[in-house]
């Protein structure tokens, strides 16, 4: 079964408009890396500041594959649209805090007739 990683990033109150905008001008190499099977960005509704990056994968070794490919190039800097585009120096983060979760799928459920 796969396994889910969500980063959990604490993110200030004006730093939630610019870390929307990486992540939807980031470079889409996640969506092209094999075993990857879903992402999602949660943006806190009501009394947190916590974002939730969730990322869906078919096994371990395809996280980790991953991680140390195109995620590694994109955050030294060479990732295209995302952020150290552009030679100059590197945007400071949007997040205060990090934290990665991982979780194997035991059940999943979807829609009846989908």
């Amino acid at each position: 079964m796969s396994v889910v990683k969500i980063n959990v990033l604490t993110v200030p109150a004006e730093q939630r408009e610019t870390l929307e905008k990486r992540f939807a001008s980031r470079a889409h190499a996640v969506e092209n890396s094999d075993g990857f099977e879903w992402f999602e960005l949660l943006r806190p509704v009501e009394g947190t500041d916590t974002y939730l990056v969730y990322t869906r994968w078919r096994d371990e070794a395809s996280f980790q594959a991953w991680m140390e490919g195109p995620m590694k190039t994109a955050h030294q800097g060479g990732g295209g649209a995302g952020e150290g585009a552009g030679g100059g120096e590197r945007p400071r983060p949007a997040a205060s805090a990090s934290t990665l979760w991982s979780f194997e799928v035991v059940q999943q459920a979807g829609p009846k007739g989908a």
